[in-house]
């Protein structure tokens, strides 16, 4: 039942088969974040598009009024709740600091004692998974932007697509270190089982052509066999590691 006391905002954005726009995820997430009911009007043609982008004077979607007033789009709507936009321009040491703080979890996981040897296969797929994460980590914002083009879960739940590259990175390390399998296991079967899916439907079903986020925000790397083959190593390190360590007998 709705809320006759909630505020009311008014969203247009992109949902074409071929195309579901991120910022018009990322609006609706905020939106309803900040306790907003949202009006979510669907664009779902090119000619529907460009008819709303002319009716109203504006360049890009997605679009959001409040209380009649048109905000503008996603980092317009970051602006007006007091949330910082970073300029393209803008100094940031996070890229570094993804970097060291990789490779200090690196070294620690390295001397961490663990119950047995982690032979060669697994302790080169997890430090990928780490080193994965890491670029990811460098820009999270941008990362994310690129994975809710595909990742299924992460157009249902916005707040997952930031939450991806540091659970790849926790079950990498554990992975790495040899503990905690309880842990890494589960997490890496459910982010790699939804990754595959996501990439394959994209990929080989839909035909779409796409960037791939695995590398991180930035990247060129078409959206296919790199992207499938990291999701499908954590799903098999995940039943190797839970075949071995935690099923009783094995």
């Amino acid at each position: 039942m709705a809320d006759d006391n909630a505020r009311q905002a008014r969203l247009h954005r992109m949902v074409m088969p071929g195309h579901v726009c991120p910022y018009g995820l990322k609006s609706r997430w905020l939106l309803r974040r900040k306790g907003f009911e949202v009006d979510d009007r669907w664009l779902t043609t090119r000619a529907e598009t460009d008819a709303f982008k002319e009716d109203h004077g504006v360049e890009t979607t997605p679009q959001t009024f409040i209380d009649g007033r048109r905000i503008g789009g996603y980092d317009d709507l970051r602006k007006h709740f007091g949330l910082k936009v970073r300029a393209g321009d803008e100094t940031s040491y996070t890229p570094v600091l993804a970097v060291f703080a990789v490779a200090a979890l690196l070294a620690a996981a390295s001397l961490w004692p663990a119950l047995a040897p982690v032979p060669l296969a697994e302790r080169f797929i997890a430090t990928s998974m780490c080193l994965l994460a890491m670029l990811k980590l460098q820009d999270v914002e941008q990362f994310s932007t690129m994975f809710l083009n595909y990742d299924l879960l992460g157009r249902r739940f916005v707040p997952y697509a930031y939450v991806y590259p540091f659970a790849e990175l926790l079950a990498g390390i554990l992975m790495l270190a040899g503990a905690l399998h309880v842990v890494s296991v589960p997490v890496a079967l459910f982010i790699g089982g939804v990754g595959a899916v996501s990439v394959f439907k994209a990929v080989y079903v839909d035909k779409r052509e796409l960037r791939c986020a695995c590398v991180g925000g930035g990247s060129q790397v078409p959206l296919g066999f790199v992207s499938l083959t990291e999701n499908l190593m954590m799903l098999a390190m995940g039943f190797w590691m839970g075949w071995r360590y935690l099923l009783p007998g094995a």
